[in-house]
């Protein structure tokens, strides 16, 4: 219960007091930018923004909060693409940023860890693997803006899964502030510990509905000593699978990403991103991006890419493709993938589905997908692109040309509803990377109702008895 000898009127200077001026920010103007999403689909209020500086700052300001029974919406990069991490709109929640939170604590090339804050950006952390030789191998579009608390809370996925995993894949241990104050520290490099249930677990995905994640143990990779790029033009999302099938069957291991994007998503980057040029001699309907990666040299890795593409030229599975000569064309490359997200911002608004299927169901789930949303809809734009190899589609519907973007914005629900009566027709998930959030917790009862939302239900308010933490997001 509220403890009623801390009125919440005096909340915010007894937070000062702990954080100091500069951990906390209560201009409209200076909390503003704290209380909008990435894509400005949400735009929340706030009274205070609170910046700890430190683990402990972050537990006292909680405490206080608790015994105030006043919510706190965590907030890292603000990256999310669901809303996760924007207030409400009656200003009654604070938000909790942990953009001070900015250390390496220690990096073990021996081990092969890092321990980190959670408000490092994920490509602060990769930079800092990268200067000891080793590899963070994780990577998402928004890396440089993304923080570590963040990724890890949405558990993200990105280019690399279909090597490494998601997020939680490179979890060893977690620091993590829990909603009454208290700070539990699992703070472990073991690969091996059976000892209880997995806590950690608990909290990665979890959205900062269940605590704070203040800090991390992260598993590293060897640093890879030979990569091969390529941009392959294909026909058809079943010519990228049968082409990803054959990379698997001829070495699985050394695939680092496989990337799939449509004609349409491919032109708008072109179109909107200033430098992108597609390195082909002519567009076509679906492009494949794959690397290669291997942490020894002399792994002959160009030339299987070689090998393998031109027996898929000779059998017209692939129509055209580029094979990076240098660091600056393999960039090149992957920015034609990356900048997909911003260039459908720029095209326009766009609804966007964030969905998994079986790796071998993604071709048909792309076809019917696509029939159901333009019957829908006529003139509307379909986008989709992502992770064909660990089968994660973002797919993504821009508005038709020439129609008003609010109107097409308020057929979000009933877009995301006819994408996901396909989903569910190939056993997929319709939230694959992104999270639920605050844009999808109205599907959960359907889609994980009955036994498996109550225990989840069970588990938050165990956790977060007085449900201060992210109150509005997941669970619905």
């Amino acid at each position: 219960m509220p403890d009623a000898a801390l009125p919440a009127a005096n909340l915010l200077d007894a937070i000062r007091t702990i954080v100091g001026d500069r951990g906390i920010l209560t201009e409209t103007t200076d909390t503003a930018p704290y209380a909008e999403d990435w894509r400005r689909l949400y735009q929340g209020r706030t009274s205070g923004v609170i910046r700890p500086g430190t683990t402990a700052e972050l537990a006292a300001v909680v405490a206080l909060c608790a015994r105030a029974g006043t919510p706190i919406v965590p907030q890292g990069g603000n990256t999310s693409m669901v809303g996760g991490a924007v207030p409400n709109e009656d200003g009654s929640e604070l938000v909790l940023s942990t953009v001070r939170l900015n250390r390496i604590r220690e990096l073990d090339a021996a081990d092969l860890t890092l321990t980190i804050e959670a408000g490092v950006t994920l490509k602060a952390a990769q930079l800092a693997a990268a200067e000891q030789g080793c590899l963070l191998p994780l990577s998402i579009s928004s890396e440089g803006t993304a923080q570590i608390g963040g990724v890890l809370a949405t558990n993200a996925g990105g280019n690399n899964t279909v090597r490494y995993g998601n997020a939680r894949d490179l979890v060893l241990g977690l620091e993590v502030v829990l909603p009454d104050g208290t700070v539990w520290n699992g703070l472990r490099r073991l690969r091996k510990d059976n000892t209880g249930y997995c806590l950690r677990q608990l909290f990665v995905g979890s959205e900062g509905t269940l605590g704070i994640i203040t800090a991390a143990v992260l598993k590293l990779a060897p640093q890879p000593k030979e990569t091969a790029v390529a941009l392959c033009g294909v026909n058809s999302a079943e010519a990228a699978l049968s082409l990803f099938t054959r990379f698997q069957a001829h070495d699985a291991a050394s695939i680092s990403a496989f990337e799939l994007m449509s004609g349409l998503g491919m032109s708008f980057v072109v179109k909107h991103i200033p430098g992108a040029t597609l390195p082909l001699e002519a567009p076509a309907p679906f492009y494949v991006l794959v690397e290669l990666a291997s942490p020894r040299p002399g792994a002959g890795l160009r030339d299987m890419l070689e090998q393998i593409l031109e027996q898929a030229l000779g059998e017209d599975i692939v129509n055209d493709a580029a094979i990076a000569e240098s660091d600056a064309q393999r960039a090149a490359i992957w920015r034609l993938r990356e900048e997909h997200s911003e260039a459908q911002k720029r095209e326009g608004a766009s609804v966007k589905n964030d969905v998994s299927v079986p790796v071998s169901k993604v071709p048909g789930f792309i076809r019917q997908a696509t029939a159901a949303c333009e019957a829908l809809l006529p003139g509307v734009r379909v986008v989709p692109f992502g992770h064909i190899g660990d089968g994660n589609i973002h797919f993504n519907l821009e508005q038709p040309v020439g129609s008003d973007a609010a109107w097409f914005l308020a057929q979000d629900h009933i877009i995301m509803d006819a994408v996901n009566q396909v989903v569910r027709q190939y056993d997929g998930s319709f939230s694959a990377e992104h999270g639920v959030g605050r844009l999808k917790p109205y599907m959960m009862p359907d889609w994980r109702g009955g036994t498996e939302l109550a225990l989840m239900q069970r588990i938050k308010a165990a956790i977060d008895p007085g449900g201060i933490m992210n109150p509005g997001k997941v669970l619905p």
